[in-house]
């Protein structure tokens, strides 16, 4: 491996380590009905741009990551709604953002069953990425009650 392709993959993965690597193919052939629904439409890159699917970052697994926008998207189920669940997701949102990424998050509800709003809210944020600002605090996704 040279140089700049270590460099490159370090910023893409945040040096995540090989048993993230293992974990994340294991997920992959592992996904949710949520996540299958959502990764049919990702995989065709909207407006351009290219997802991967439980992409390793750092010691997390990213649902969905865009390199070019540095935005994540989970879809968790009812699991995350458990206190000690939560205040690790957020735990985890603090760390991936302090390294410079873009987390939103829907419910698997949200994308089973208002998956047209989820899709909608995906290329609203898409069609806003040209300011480098992007937040998923500026841009909070109101309408679909899974939205977390």
């Amino acid at each position: 491996i040279n140089k700049i392709t270590w460099q490159m993959e370090k910023k893409m993965f945040l040096g995540a380590h090989p048993i993230i690597f293992e974990n994340a193919k294991a997920l992959r052939n592992n996904l949710t009905n949520a996540e299958i629904k959502l990764w049919g439409y990702l995989k065709t890159k909207p407006m351009g741009y290219k997802f991967r699917r439980q992409h390793p970052m750092s010691i997390f697994i990213a649902d969905f990551y865009c390199h070019a926008l540095k935005l994540i998207i989970e879809v968790d189920g009812n699991i995350h709604l458990k206190p000690d669940v939560k205040q690790h997701d957020e735990e985890r949102q603090q760390s991936l953002q302090a390294d410079g990424m873009t987390l939103i998050r829907f419910t698997n509800n949200a994308v089973l069953n208002q998956y047209e709003t989820t899709v909608e809210q995906i290329n609203n944020l898409l069609q806003k990425s040209s300011n480098p600002a992007i937040t998923a605090s500026k841009f909070p996704l109101q309408g679909a009650e899974g939205v977390l």
